[in-house]
């Protein structure tokens, strides 16, 4: 059984709670292999947000194209985008892909690469996942105004959209999102009351996930580790509702195992408080 790849396309967080980190974390201890597309450097910590410095969108488009010709994809991640101009060149890099691939629902890819590897067929379009980063957890900006108009691009060739609270209210509600064609899952984290409900929305209905909030501070990253997780698990060859109810159980492990860093908002515990390695060599 090949290793399932997961191309992750987001912006660097200094601090390592959230973003490209949190991602590379979260697909490893899910067993696939990540792979990095970096839109962004952010100068950030668990108190917010320094500096933010877009790559440029050819650089952004590089990226993609080196780990496409050999590695090969079983799905994406979308984080934080980093300009407009690299949703809109992401969306036409993505959809061209479908076009010479075979397009939707039979799309298959053809990345073997030097080494020959069998590639896994699929029976559905390549899964996308597209989280919509606007707002870290400290309260910065992450996407002015002309980067979220873009994302309607990126949310037309999505498999699932996985916006928060005041991130779906910021696209225009939970209608405007499922007329693009994604599935929607909807993030109760910014809800109020003792328990969290997360709510999934697709053409065959609505699925809900309720558990007890866990009331840490240490809880940056959630929204990151939450859409590479449904993505690992896709490209895993799971379930849409399968694989997000292991992404969000997780996530909530990841709560319970901070490991305590920083003043304000700290990571989550992805590791969940063991070393794997000196585990495995004690054994």
């Amino acid at each position: 059984m090949m290793t399932a790849r997961i191309l992750i396309i987001a912006g660097s967080d200094s601090g390592g709670g959230a973003g490209i980190q949190a991602d590379i974390k979260t697909v490893t201890m899910l067993g696939g292999h990540p792979m990095t597309a970096v839109t962004a450097v952010t100068a950030q910590n668990t108190l917010g947000v320094q500096a933010v410095h877009p790559v440029p969108t050819d650089i952004v488009l590089a990226q993609i194209g080196s780990v496409v010709s050999d590695i090969g994809i079983d799905a994406v991640k979308i984080g934080m985008i980093g300009s407009a101009e690299t949703a809109n060149a992401v969306a036409d890099y993505l959809t061209s892909l479908f076009s010479r691939e075979g397009g939707s629902p039979d799309w298959t890819p053809a990345f073997a690469g030097e080494q020959g590897r069998a590639v896994r067929p699929y029976q559905v379009r390549l899964p996308i996942i597209f989280d919509p980063v606007m707002i870290a957890t400290s309260g910065s900006v992450l996407a002015n105004s002309d980067t979220i108009a873009a994302f309607t691009r990126l949310m037309r060739i999505a498999t699932l959209v996985t916006p928060n609270l005041p991130e779906l209210a910021a696209l225009g509600g939970e209608a405007a999102l499922r007329a693009l064609g994604p599935a929607v899952l909807i993030k109760g984290g910014h809800g109020e009351g003792l328990h969290i409900t997360d709510r999934l929305v697709t053409d065959a209905g609505e699925t809900l996930w309720t558990n007890p909030r866990i009331e840490t501070r240490h809880a940056h990253g959630t929204g990151c580790t939450l859409a590479s997780g449904i993505a690992t698990g896709l490209a895993q060859g799971l379930p849409l509702d399968a694989a997000i109810e292991r992404a969000i159980a997780f996530v909530r492990a990841a709560l319970a195992s901070p490991p305590g860093l920083g003043a304000g908002h700290g990571p989550m515990g992805h590791a969940l408080g063991v070393s794997p390695f000196d585990q495995l060599r004690t054994r």
